[in-house]
């Protein structure tokens, strides 16, 4: 089993603090959308850059743990991989936690096997988190941005409304109403303004407008050459 240690700032309302968390699963659900016609748009969106249409939604895809970071800039193989702004739940001490992150993939090999896609780049993600139970309450109010490029284009944006809520998405995948301890899960995505396409640059961010914060973070892409 991988394990993968990184310091993130575990912040509660009256104060955060920086923890080093080690993270031993890794977890990439897809094709969660509550709305069945926005899951379908995404579907075949995806569809139009040639990957298949899932068996069944949704699907959970592991990936190694090693590739999750809160680096600012990540190494990839060729020209072809975007990333996806997704909020994500960390299990940890016995607490659940909320962040954000990229499920970053590349396009070509997602074509025809997504599980391999999954594990072939790193999983950006913000430093920051904040205690789940915090905004329980107003879950739906919270927002998803992302953008591309240096001049910040706006890529996606959306309402979390738009996937699964966090405890349906645990249950199905855990079958039970925890996740693992040491467990990180990204949730699911929304459709990208004006299609999926690559950027040497991305930025996200997840937004709540009732406790007035918000959790971002961005990177860089370096596109290494193929032999």
């Amino acid at each position: 089993m991988s394990e993968n240690t990184i310091a993130l700032t575990l912040s509660r309302i009256e104060g955060a603090q920086r923890t080093p968390v080690t993270l031993r699963h890794a977890v990439i659900a897809g094709w969660t959308g509550r709305d069945q016609a926005a899951v379908e748009m995404h579907i075949e969106e995806l569809a139009a850059l040639g990957v298949k249409r899932p068996a069944s939604v949704p699907v959970f895809y592991r990936t190694s743990a090693v590739r999750v970071t809160t680096a600012n800039c990540i190494e990839v193989l060729g020209e072809h991989s975007s990333g996806e702004v997704e909020f994500v739940l960390l299990q940890h001490a016995g607490q659940l936690w909320v962040g954000v992150g990229s499920d970053h993939t590349d396009r070509n090999v997602e074509t025809y096997d997504v599980g391999v896609s999954k594990q072939m780049c790193e999983k950006p993600v913000a430093a920051l988190w904040w205690a789940f139970s915090e905004v329980a309450a107003h879950w739906d109010r919270l927002i998803l941005r992302a953008y591309v490029g240096r001049e910040r284009t706006l890529y996606q944006e959306g309402s979390v409304t738009a996937m699964l809520e966090p405890a349906e998405l645990v249950a199905r995948y855990a079958r039970g109403t925890i996740l693992p301890d040491n467990t990180v899960m990204f949730c699911g995505t929304l459709a990208a303004l004006g299609g999926v396409r690559p950027s040497p640059h991305f930025a996200f961010e997840l937004e709540d407008p009732v406790l007035g914060r918000k959790i971002d973070h961005e990177y860089s892409i370096n596109s290494l050459p193929v032999a």
